[in-house]
């Protein structure tokens, strides 16, 4: 992983402040996934099952990244097959944003077009070197003019979606494609759309006929549907030692330890002396027993995995500030952990910095009240 990378993706949210959460999951699965000397090769199989995101929701996060400018791609090919992405990232040197960047193309009929990202291998191939061997262009490109729609690419949509039409095999198809071109961009992006809806209203009322393409067109008989409304993610992926995963942990630290089993022998002796060695017993037994649920995160924090959490708590991240490892505000948060017995971080690596509450340990109350649901300070934080 590249931590320059993983703290790019942090500073996104607070850029973009429209970014949703499933989007922002998959920039950071990106970034966890580059590599300073090799690149970014996820697949997107691996991306589903890192985000808990359904293949097509991927596929648009990706669209919609790449359209605020943060991501561009190169397609593959591995064996004469394509193959994974070589996804470029925004804090590249030699970045540059796709064609389509800024621009809205892709994003009304909800595809990757035309440069989709490859969905034929299941592997993570993260760690590949890239492939440096290009063929050459063997024919011009064309560009449709600016503000205009490529023809092409309009004809081979309108195939994409006749070509398999029920009951249409052996069919004279160019008719049907006369009245497609004359569908506005919105209306060829709800007649696609809307297509297995229809297919599915017509099997629900027992219909024996499907119409023909030209006739769904002209007629617009996709209008019959509704869209389908994307769910709204049920967790989001929280990485460790960020803004949400750092707010989430100190919640829970807040709250009464579990107790610790009982103690034995010369522990049992040593826990009940009131004096500094029992003190520190105390506070250090608790710091291993008191909070298995942070025990669970810092555990998998150290193999920099994240934690999944509700898309709701990722409200927190506006509670927090970053911490460079170890800075002057560093030694005063471990200090903090070690008087009231609270386990300490494991080692960060090569992160820059780590959150905590914002305000320092002086600002735990005011954390404190904000996260369990008082207005008043959740907007003095803001």
């Amino acid at each position: 992983m590249s931590h320059a990378a993983t703290k790019w993706a942090f500073d996104q949210p607070e850029l973009h402040r429209d970014m949703k959460p499933s989007e922002w999951a998959v920039l950071m699965v990106l970034a966890d996934c580059h590599n300073p000397v090799n690149g970014c090769f996820p697949s997107q199989d691996y991306i589903c099952n890192k985000t808990n995101l359904a293949e097509r929701a991927v596929r648009d996060q990706l669209t919609h990244l790449r359209a605020r400018g943060l991501i561009a791609w190169d397609a593959a090919r591995e064996n004469g097959k394509r193959g994974s992405n070589r996804y470029r990232l925004g804090f590249e040197p030699d970045f540059q944003p796709a064609n389509s960047a800024g621009s809205s193309e892709g994003e009304a009929t909800g595809e990757i077009a035309p440069e989709q990202p490859a969905d034929s291998d299941s592997l993570n191939r993260q760690n590949l070197p890239p492939n440096l061997v290009r063929e050459p262009v063997k024919e011009p490109v064309e560009r449709a003019g600016e503000g205009e729609e490529d023809p092409k690419k309009i004809d081979k949509e309108g195939w994409a979606l006749i070509k398999d039409w029920p009951g249409f095999d052996g069919m004279p198809k160019e008719p049907a494609m006369r009245v497609w071109r004359k569908l506005s961009a919105d209306d060829r992006a709800l007649a696609k759309r809307r297509f297995p809806a229809w297919l599915a209203l017509l099997k629900a009322q027992k219909k024996s006929h499907v119409p023909a393409p030209s006739t769904y067109f002209s007629e617009r008989l996709f209008d019959a549907v509704a869209d389908v409304v994307e769910a709204k993610p049920t967790a989001i992926l929280a990485p460790p030692f960020g803004p949400v995963w750092g707010a989430v942990r100190m919640r829970t630290l807040l709250t009464p330890p579990v107790e610790a089993p009982p103690a034995k022998g010369f522990m049992a002796a040593l826990l009940a002396q009131d004096d500094a060695k029992g003190r520190q017993a105390r506070l250090t037994r608790q710091a291993t027993h008191g909070w298995p649920v942070v025990n669970r995160m810092q555990d998998a924090a150290e193999s920099r995995r994240g934690v999944t959490v509700a898309p709701d708590l990722e409200a927190f991240a506006g509670l927090m500030e970053p911490v460079k490892v170890g800075s002057e505000m560093w030694q005063r948060w471990l200090v903090e952990h070690e008087k009231r017995g609270w386990p300490w971080l494991p080692d960060p690596g090569q992160m820059p910095v780590v959150y905590f509450p914002a305000g320092g340990p002086e600002g735990l109350e005011q954390f404190e009240q904000a996260v369990r649901g008082n207005h008043d300070a959740q907007q003095a934080a803001e």
